[in-house]
Formats: structure tokens, sequence, C-alpha cells
């Protein structure tokens, strides 16, 4: 079984991004900067009402605005509207105003229907506007799963704590919108797409537009942030194709914030009710649950009883052995949620870690050494041990509300599981290497801000004993050999083993050609010159024992809270996070960094709001969607544990998980109340001190 080299110069060490000069230097093309000859632009007529019945759609007046070139309805006969925002139809033209002239003069007939619902817990209601006409908003018979005496068991417990958490829907918002430049003509179908996966858009495409799929090609070559959302054509993919066909020219159709904010995806919102008990030397015994949310329209449409995307993996991390678990999905009149980085843990870590630091307060322990008797994980106990030492734990955690003055101080900690990150194991790639000794790898993969190139090159600098920069990569074509899409933190641990078997496949055709027995490192450039003026092609797939999967982590948060005010800052964000063999230590601080910042977004700024009354996103934008900004961000102290004997594993999502649990545990340790729904808005703060009215909060 092969193995990665245990001494490395590259591996396991800080490499800069081979693509950094590109992207700072405005080199790097993203689907937006794509300008094929020719090119118009496209736009989308979306619906104004969140309830409706399109009988019929006349684009006549559209196609008659000068500098129109195509218009095309979304679908043929009358269809149903059901979120305000759902696509109608679309126009192409020569500019912007034309476009925007042109949706303004599409005539449609409908049968607006006045009742609707956008919230949670009115569409819970019996008499509540049904979404799907044959089926209940919140179905009938939820999903329950129970294990042990539950209600025995509580009996039995000498400390049981009861709280209900809740977190808001999570919009998608990355700094590059959805979007694709298609150019549709005779030879087949041609598109420049923002994805997180360039073989699940062209199955798309080719399935929505009856096309073989030899006739679709789909490039990335560099896109602007993904998680989770980014993996169809979609409609606006397949709207733009077809007004390319009508056309006859390619055509560029990029989403707006607005559009971004309504139409395409959402992390769902969670309603938790918790009861967990413990015995009394602090082991769990009993665990009751009941969530609820919503995953927009995406929530029953068939009327089962599924998750609809918003189940949670419950309970969470800990071994409880009397358990209840009971979950429903909500439908509503809004967007449907789609996959969001780590989909279900973030949420679930949020009930779990509140409720067990509650817990652990009602008991007296200390919430480290809590987690420690009822984690079963040894990596995360390695990992809890670990970070107690380095960041000072035991100094600074205090009985809780306990810290003096006006501004209070607060520490909280929590866990992370991914059970994923492992590998697609039908990735393949390419190399070609030159006479004049210089080597081009070509995966179909896409690096979506990640650092998949630069993992590329360090992976073959180590085997090849060459240096990162003497790497040329190519990925973001479906014309490459197929590659994995970047979800699920499976990218590392697919291409990492195919690099790994492309260039030890290369070195054992070079050698045979070459004479060569070592062509490594310095005597690569005098094997590649006895190639002649042929290139060697190495074709290489994944490759088993070199990569597994489930990732784990903790991280640790120290705040400060204003009790005046009710702001809340984070002032420090520890991770200690293991992701098995180290591949770029850069790029994986990198990809850590960011989900933490993310998480911290969860924790105190980020919510969807809707308008009951219009159906309405009414914070569609970055003046009215916080996220955090530079002055937000904390000192940010990142511990990695190294384990090259488990092989690469992903560490995307993990790295998000914990911190809004940590957040939300170092503020209520600061206070000595649970705020216990997030965002942590001052407003929130300031109801839970009792300063203001909850109603205001």
């Amino acid at each position: 079984m092969p193995s990665w080299p245990t001494e490395t110069k590259y591996i396991s060490h800080s490499t800069p991004r081979v693509d950094g000069e590109a992207k700072v230097t405005g080199r790097a093309r993203y689907s937006s900067d794509i300008q094929a000859e020719g090119w118009l632009y496209g736009m989308i007529l979306r619906s104004k009402w969140p309830s409706a019945k399109i009988s019929s759609v006349n684009l006549d007046k559209a196609l008659a605005v000068p500098g129109i070139k195509a218009a095309v309805v979304v679908r043929e006969g009358a269809f149903t509207i059901r979120y305000y925002g759902e696509e109608i139809a679309a126009v192409a033209g020569t500019s912007k105003q034309a476009c925007l002239d042109a949706l303004r003069a599409i005539e449609v007939t409908a049968d607006v229907r006045h009742e609707f619902v956008v919230n949670e817990n009115e569409a819970r209601k019996e008499n509540s506007p049904r979404v799907w006409e044959n089926s209940p908003n919140s179905p009938a018979n939820p999903r329950v799963r129970e294990n042990g005496k539950v209600d025995d068991a509580f009996a039995e417990c000498a400390a049981v704590i009861e709280g209900f958490y809740s977190t808001p829907v999570q919009i998608h918002h990355p700094m590059e919108t959805m979007g694709n430049t298609v150019s549709w003509t005779d030879d087949g179908l041609k598109a420049w797409s923002s994805t997180q996966g360039i073989s699940s858009v062209r199955d798309g495409f080719a399935g929505a537009l009856k096309l073989d799929h030899s006739k679709v090609r789909v490039i990335t070559e560099y896109m602007g942030g993904g998680f989770g959302a980014k993996f169809g054509a979609g409609a606006e993919g397949v709207l733009a194709a077809k007004l390319s066909q009508a056309a006859k020219a390619p055509v560029r159709l990029m989403l707006t914030r607005f559009d971004q904010a309504l139409a395409v995806g959402n992390r769902p919102s969670s309603f938790q009710k918790i009861k967990l008990g413990a015995m009394a030397d602090g082991t769990l015994h009993a665990f009751d649950a009941e969530n609820y949310g919503t995953a927009g329209i995406g929530a029953g449409g068939d009327g089962g009883g599924g998750g609809g995307g918003a189940a949670l993996p419950m309970p969470y991390l800990y071994k409880v052995p009397n358990t209840r678990v009971k979950q429903s999905a909500v439908a509503v009149n809004a967007g449907s949620s789609r996959a969001f980085r780590a989909p279900g843990n973030p949420p679930a870590s949020v009930g779990m870690e509140s409720a067990m630091d509650d817990l652990a307060v009602k008991l007296g322990m200390d919430p480290v050494e809590f987690r420690l008797k009822n984690d079963p994980n040894p990596i995360r106990q390695r990992e809890y041990k670990l970070g107690v030492e380095k960041f000072g734990w035991k100094e600074k955690y205090k009985k809780p509300g306990s810290s003096a003055g006006i501004v209070k101080t607060g520490v909280g900690c929590a866990g992370a599981a991914w059970p994923a990150g492992g590998a697609s194991r039908n990735t393949q790639g390419e190399a070609q290497i030159n006479p004049d000794g210089s080597i081009e790898f070509r995966l179909g993969v896409q690096d979506i801000g990640t650092g998949t190139r630069t993992v590329i090159a360090v992976v073959a600098a180590e085997i090849l004993k060459l240096k990162p920069e003497q790497i040329t990569v190519r990925v973001g074509d479906t014309n490459f050999p197929p590659g994995p899409g970047s979800g699920g933190s499976t990218t590392c641990p697919s291409i990492s083993p195919t690099v790994f078997d492309i260039c030890n496949k290369a070195l054992e055709q070079l050698q045979t050609q070459s004479g060569i027995a070592d062509a490594r490192g310095e005597n690569w450039f005098s094997a590649c010159k006895k190639l002649g003026v042929n290139p060697l092609v190495v074709h290489g797939q994944w490759q088993q024992g070199l990569s597994s999967d489930r990732a784990c982590g903790v991280q640790f948060a120290e705040v400060e809270v204003d009790t005046e005010t009710g702001f809340v800052t984070v002032k420090k964000m520890m991770g200690v996070h293991d992701c098995g063999l180290i591949i770029n230590q850069r790029t994986l601080e990198s990809q850590i960094n960011g989900g933490i910042i993310m998480g911290m977004g969860y924790a105190l700024y980020e919510e969807r709001v809707m308008d009951d009354l219009s159906g309405v996103v009414l914070n569609p934008n970055f003046e009215t969607y916080k996220l955090p900004g530079i002055g937000d961000v904390p000192e940010i102290e990142i511990v990695l544990i190294n384990m090259p004997e488990r092989g690469v594993i992903g560490i995307g999502e993990p790295a998000t998980v914990p911190t809004a649990a940590a957040i939300a545990n170092a503020v209520a340790n600061a206070i000595g109340v649970r705020v216990s729904s997030l965002p942590i808005t001052p407003a929130k703060v300031l109801a839970a001190l009792g300063k203001v009215p909850p109603a205001t909060a």
C-alpha cells in the first residue's frame, strides 16, 4: 500500500499560494470577468408576489425594447409561484439599461394569492396558509428517534436542565454571487460558471437542456467563494443558456446581491427545546429534544415527515444512553435552503453545547471537565487538554456573572465533528512532462478559493523533489480528467492521493524511458531531455490508504460584554484542530481562520429578516445583512495536530462548527444568564439582563 514520505520539505510546511500573484494583480479571471465575443447582459424577472398562479407571460413588448436580443420564460404554460423572488422570465440585451427596461415591459397575468406565510411559528399553526396545496406546512407525524427509557432516566438524574435554543436562517453571501457566462452554439454549450462542482454543473446543463454530456463544457478559472450552494446549473444557468441559444450570442448572467438573498440557498433555522440530565458524578444520563426549523419551500413539498433540510444530528457529540429526538420541517413562502458549510452541525452545536454549559453550571462542574467526562472521542479529548493549557482556561474560567465592572469578561468552549472529510474515490488527473523539464498537471477539480492549486503543487513538488513554483497547475475544466466537487471537505483528500499516484507513475515511466534510475530533483531535467520531441502524458487516479475521513476540533472563546450597551466584543478565539496529514499549513490555517470568522457572523450578526406583509427579504445586502468586518476579527490562535498516520482529511467544515456555540457560552459565562437565540445582539443581551423588555430584543 502506498504511503506518504516521512521526511518532507514542503508537505506539512507553509508554502505561499501559487495563485496569489494572479489574484492580487487582478490577472485572475472570474466568471463575471468573462467577455466572450459579442456577449450580452442577462437579467431575470422575479416574482413580486410570494404566492401566485401564473397563467401567461407575454414577452412581445420586452423583445421590442431597443438592444434586447432575446427573452425566454422559465417554463411554458401555467405555473405556481411560492415565494417572492421566484424566477418567471429572463432577457438578454446589449446593455444593463436595456435589460431593466425589458423586464418592466414583460406582461405577466397572475392570480395573486394574498395568503402566505414567512414565519416558522405562524406556519406551524393549523389555520396557516398552505405553502404546498396538498400538504400541511409542518408534518403531522414528525420524525422521532428513541433509545432507552427516557422518562425513567430523567427521574434517576441528580441534575436536569431545560432550555430553548434557536438559530436563524443564514443567507449564502459569497463575495462572488452565483452566475454564468454561457455560449450555446451548434457545436455545443460552453459555460464559465461560478461553481463548486464543474462536473455537477455540466450534468445539470445536460439534463435540463437535453444535451449530450460531450456537448457541454464547464470552466471555472477562479471563483469567489462557495459554501455549499454552488453545485448545480440552477435556474439562472439554464435561463442564461436558453437566452444564448435564442440570441445566438454568449450571455453573461450574474445574480444581483438581492437575487442572492432571495433565491439560491440558505442555512435552515432551528428551534430546539432540549432537556438534559446527568448523574451526580457528571455522567450524562438522559436527553430529550424537539426541534423544528424551515428550509423555505424546500421543507416538505411532498408532505413527508423528513427533515426537509432542517434536521439536526442530535444529541451532538456526546454519549447519552437514553435519548429521544423529535424533529420536523416547516414550509414557508421563502427560497429553499441548500447545503451550507457543515450542514446541520453549527445549529446542533449551538443547542447541545449551550445545554452542556447550562448543566455543568447546575452541577457545579468545570465545563471542560464535564465535556471530557462525556465525550467518547479520543482526538477531541486530546484537543481539549491541549487547548486548556494553551488558552489558559483554568485561570480565565470564573463563576458565571462574577466578572467585576460594567464590561464583563467571560470564556466558553465547544467541540466539533465532521463525519465526512474523506475522498471522492473516482478522482482522476494527468500530467504532461515536456522535454524541457516543464510539467503541467490537469485535474477536473475547481479551486473555490481554498488553495487547491497550491495543494497540487506542494504534493507534486514533494514527490518529484522540485519546487512548487516549477509546477504548472491547471484546474477548473470539464475537458480535464474528472475530479471531485468541492463540498463536504472532500477536495484535499481526493486530489492529494491522485497527484501522488500521477507523480509516481510519471517517475516510473520517465526513468524507464531515460534510463536514469532516479529522475527526481537534480536529475529531473536530464531525464526529461531524453524524451526527445514528444511530451510524456501520464494518467493517475485516487489511491487507497493515503487519505481518510472524520475530523474533530475544539474551540475556545474569550469575550467582553458591555452591560450598559449590550455590545459583545470577541477578544480571542482559539481553534485546536486535526485534519490527518497536513499538506500545506498556510492554506490550512487560512481555512480555519475563515471558518472561525464565519462562525462569528452566525453568533453575533447574521439573520435573515422577512417582511410578513410582502414576503420579501428586508436585509438582502452587505449594508443591511451584517457580516464580520476586519475590525470585528479578534486574535485567532490556531493549534494544529498533525497526524500523518491517518492520511489526508478535509478541514473546511469542522473549522466553522463550534465557533458560535463557544461564543454563546462565553457570553453566558460573562453575564451570568443565557442569551438563548442567535444572533446575540445588544438588545437580546440587555433583555437577558432585565434592562429592556424581551419584546424589544
